[in-house]
């Protein structure tokens, strides 16, 4: 990784916790719907809704209430009132006004990169969102460019480093996700490193073990460091 000269950072479960707060939304569903089904087919529905609804609504919380209310309409046999409705609202609301808490070291590994490297945040999500939380974070100032992207395939990484104007030998993507952040990363010829959170995502897991020259996998965000240095 010497010749690394842009460093990307996933945003949600990288930098500052995320999906705890969908875990807690999801919860709260179940339980207005607790007389129609068993929690875990209820989380099941809301996965399927929103696979298959990436294509139209892409990531984050606001797809993610789209896709809460379409469950709700199956479970109900579209029988759901206003107020039922309303009540998934709020659990949407909420989940955007949600307060930023960064993940440890994270600064201080900014810190340590900040003018070594061009430093990037690549995420996923909504865009007025995710530019709320990078504001509230308070390490806005540390990153060179912000790319709140709709997917994170291959494709989309190659647009991304054509306006970074970076080659993929000089670029490593850091985040907690296998199957958007690294494995792209690595097929386009980049590097990955992965530092996993306590919880994901059943969309972003993968059922195999990756062996790749290019690739790292570490506990915390401070062993990138001498890696690095």
């Amino acid at each position: 990784m010497k010749n690394i000269k842009t460093i990307a950072f996933d945003a949600d479960d990288t930098l500052w916790h995320n999906e705890p707060y969908f875990d807690e939304a999801q919860e709260r569903f179940c339980v207005l719907f607790q007389d129609y089904a068993s929690s875990q087919e209820i989380l099941g529905l809301i996965l399927n809704h929103q696979v298959k609804n990436l294509p139209l609504y892409g990531f984050g919380i606001k797809a993610f209430t789209l896709s809460m209310i379409e469950t709700a309409l199956q479970l109900t046999n579209h029988q759901i009132s206003g107020k039922g409705i309303e009540q998934i609202l709020t659990i949407g609301k909420d989940l955007l006004q949600k307060p930023v808490e960064l993940l440890p070291n994270v600064t201080e590994v900014l810190d340590e990169l900040k003018g070594n490297y061009k430093l990037v945040v690549a995420t996923k999500g909504d865009l007025k969102d995710q530019h709320r939380k990078l504001h509230d974070s308070g390490i806005g100032h540390y990153f060179h460019h912000i790319e709140v992207l709709s997917d994170k395939t291959e494709l989309d990484y190659t647009k991304m480093l054509g306006r970074l104007e970076c080659k993929p030998e000089d670029f490593l993507m850091i985040g907690n996700s296998l199957k958007s952040d690294v494995l792209p990363v690595l097929n386009i010829g980049g590097f990955g490193i992965h530092i996993p959170y306590h919880t994901t995502w059943e969309y972003e897991k993968i059922d195999f073990e990756i062996q790749h020259e290019n690739f790292k996998s570490f506990t915390n965000i401070t062993e990138i460091l001498p890696l690095l240095k």
